[in-house]
């Protein structure tokens, strides 16, 4: 597995900061399926990161969470407080490692992300093509978030 990791990440340039790209990586693919939005993921990491804003990513939690042995399947508010090395609610910057083996694309994404100024996503779920929408601020991604959460709603979700 390590020598394959090795050939790809040579195959593709992967230079520099290894471990903040392969983790950063782990993010985009834990967080979008959809190959056209992981630069866009890549580029909210990224401008977070750069105005020291914490994550707050959902695959990085849970995985803390998992390696606790606490996930139960859903997020709650006490796990948003409980403090893991992964919880990007309550740490700035990137979790400590990946939190899980990133493909090709979420790499390449991680090393050229894309230049916009947006600091928010989230799943679209009443957009029929199952994209993201992305935001530059609070009001956007509010507005974004009550979308997400009727169409869950009107699909029969919680």
């Amino acid at each position: 597995m390590v020598r394959r990791f090795r050939a790809v990440a040579g195959q593709i340039g992967l230079k520099g900061n290894m471990h903040r790209v392969v983790t950063l990586a782990s993010l985009i693919e834990r967080e979008t399926a959809v190959d056209a939005e992981r630069p866009l993921v890549a580029s909210v990491f990224e401008n977070r990161l750069a105005k020291k804003m914490p994550l707050m990513t959902d695959p990085s939690l849970i995985y803390g969470l998992e390696l606790d042995g606490l996930w139960r399947g859903a997020i709650y508010q006490s796990d948003l407080n409980r403090d893991t090395p992964y919880n990007t609610y309550l740490h700035t910057g990137l979790p400590p490692g990946p939190v899980a083996n990133p493909g090709v694309k979420s790499l390449r994404a991680a090393m050229q992300p894309a230049q916009t100024d947006y600091l928010y996503f989230v799943a679209a779920g009443a957009n029929p093509q199952g994209k993201s929408l992305f935001s530059r601020n609070l009001d956007e991604q509010n507005r974004n978030v009550a979308g997400y959460r009727h169409a869950v709603k009107k699909a029969g979700g919680r």
